[in-house]
């Protein structure tokens, strides 16, 4: 029986999606630009610079497009599981809604008049205009108030459900705002008692060190934002595509509250080359890092488990014949299953970027610009893209008609081939010594920088095509979202409603410490404490004089 969420909630959804693929549209454009100036065959105009695009493309696409997103698609989720919103929900989802925008419209001026070229690092000493600052705070307080929301949503249900486990969604929403909130006091921190200060001249300095350091609290984290929801997809709309069921309901808590207490100490490992950090706390971040793998590799075990069960109650015989079950003709199937499988070579390039030897090697060269795209630009945005093919046309009541299907599946295909053309020669670049944060420069013809353009399909010639190819494919997407936005013909019949496809999860045997939040969050502020309480409070007390704020765009 179709269910449609109420109209209020319905239309708060799609606000939050259509500013997401408003910003999609945008980045993916700089983008576009990036890998033609990168090949010296575009010249930009004198009133626009290369790191103003750079800048304009990290902050649109991984904070804008992906935040907004997220967001559409958990108040749909606990819309779907818990119930409607109430008055309170929506009120605080609303103005959360409204300082997130206010934040990103002024953050997005600040980098179109030239005044924010600092990229979404925003390292110091590069100082950008301090309404850049004062518009990424605003966007982050907008995200905590629309956290608490639905952080009120979800406490309302337990009130009237008194000794009942949540909804695995709702328990996994939650799960990804106890990591934001947490991950988002590291950036808060220094945005607000470093960034700010110093660029409207309260301050004359600014410590280098614990900028970053701070930064990297959440920087790191803040890529398991983005993936959580991704994950939240695999577990709980992936076995109701495949007419299966989520394989542990334990497990799948487990796997997340693991997420919680080890994404966050580790942001050290983004900082193994700079001085000033003791080799052993970069040491035990880089352990916790590879804890990370194992939720990861819970959550790997948990699909290919679910694919084939549910493979063999559908008849499948021998080893992999399960294999050959799998709807892959369903477009909001084939394009997560693709998106689970691009996130293998990109986690193997995690672990080399967390290795001390081997980051040696790579660090701060185009190796690392190519992982970003291939666990972020992939296993993330194509999930995305594939909960983008239903969940519109469940807000909005309209059919996902054969035709849209098929350009899911050409949409998903070139975005495939676009990003294993440009990441792989992003990573063969990076081997070849090629820096990231750069424009083009051939190095005075050194043979090394020769070496990075020769032949007529050189890596920065296939980089340029991959690019290209992405941006069609992105192009697509945004037909897509037009059509099912506003074109294709509204559902009449029980048929031909698109449904929010949520499997059933079997809670009889799951111990229920593991929604037991305070603990969990006690347990994450401890290994918080042990990991960054003597470094930051040395980098502090220890601190250099600080620098003065450049600008050198």
């Amino acid at each position: 029986m179709h269910t449609l969420l109420n109209k209020n909630d319905r239309v708060l959804a799609l606000s939050n999606i259509l500013i997401a693929y408003f910003a999609f549209l945008i980045g993916t454009l700089m983008g576009l630009l990036q890998v033609f100036i990168r090949n010296d065959k575009l010249q930009l105009p004198a009133w626009l610079d290369y790191y103003q695009i750079l800048t304009a493309h990290g902050v649109l696409l991984a904070l804008v497009f992906t935040t907004y997103f997220i967001f559409g698609f958990l108040q749909t989720g606990m819309s779907k599981s818990l119930g409607s919103f109430g008055k309170k929900t929506l009120l605080f989802s609303w103005i959360g809604f409204i300082v997130m925008t206010l934040g990103t419209t002024l953050a997005t001026v600040m980098i179109v008049l030239g005044e924010a070229s600092v990229l979404y690092t925003f390292y110091a000493p590069l100082m950008a205009s301090p309404w850049y600052y004062v518009g990424l705070a605003l966007f982050v307080v907008g995200t905590w108030i629309s956290s608490f929301a639905l952080i009120g949503h979800y406490v309302a249900w337990k009130k009237q459900n008194k000794g009942k486990l949540s909804p695995l969604f709702a328990f996994m929403t939650v799960s990804t705002i106890i990591l934001w909130i947490i991950a988002c006091l590291g950036v808060v921190a220094t945005v607000l008692f470093q960034f700010i200060p110093w660029a409207f001249g309260l301050v004359d300095t600014i410590n280098v060190e614990l900028s970053r350091s701070l930064f990297w609290y959440f920087g790191h984290p803040l890529v398991y934002f983005w993936l959580l929801p991704a994950y939240m997809a695999w577990y709980v709309v992936v076995p109701k595509i495949i007419g299966g069921k989520v394989f542990s309901d334990s497990l799948a808590r487990l796997s997340f509250i693991l997420f919680i207490l080890f994404s966050i100490p580790v942001g050290f490992h983004h900082q193994l080359v700079e001085p000033g950090i003791p080799a052993f706390w970069k040491f035990l971040q880089t352990v916790l890092t590879f804890m990370v793998i194992i939720p990861s590799l819970m959550t790997a075990f948990s699909m290919f488990a679910t694919f084939e069960i549910t493979g063999r109650q559908n008849g499948a015989k021998g080893l992999f014949g399960w294999f050959r079950k799998l709807p892959w003709h369903d477009i909001r199937f084939t394009s997560i299953f693709i998106a689970m499988f691009f996130f293998i070579p990109g986690g193997a390039g995690g672990i080399i970027n967390a290795s001390f030897q081997l980051n040696e090697v790579i660090h701060n060269t185009l190796w690392v610009v190519g992982h970003f795209h291939i666990t972020v630009g992939t296993p993330v945005a194509m999930t995305f893209f594939g909960l983008t093919f239903w969940l519109i046309p469940y807000l909005t009541g309209r059919k996902l008609t054969k035709s849209m299907q098929r350009l899911g599946f050409a949409q998903v295909i070139t975005w495939s081939i676009g990003m294993l053309l440009m990441s792989t020669s992003q990573h063969i670049l990076g081997l070849l010594g090629a820096p990231r944060r750069t424009a083009y420069s051939g190095y005075m013809d050194h043979p090394s920088a020769l070496e990075w353009f020769n032949g007529i399909l050189s890596n920065h010639v296939t980089m340029a095509i991959g690019g290209t190819i992405l941006f069609l494919s992105a192009m697509l997407l945004i037909f897509f979202v037009i059509q099912a936005l506003f074109i294709l013909p509204k559902a009449t019949t029980e048929e031909e409603f698109v449904e929010f496809p949520m499997a059933e999860s079997d809670i009889e045997n799951t111990p229920k410490f593991l929604e037991n939040w305070w603990l969990w969050i006690g347990v994450a502020f401890v290994l918080i404490i042990v990991a960054y309480y003597i470094p930051l409070s040395d980098i502090i007390h220890n601190a250099p004089p600080g620098s003065k704020g450049f600008k050198t765009w």
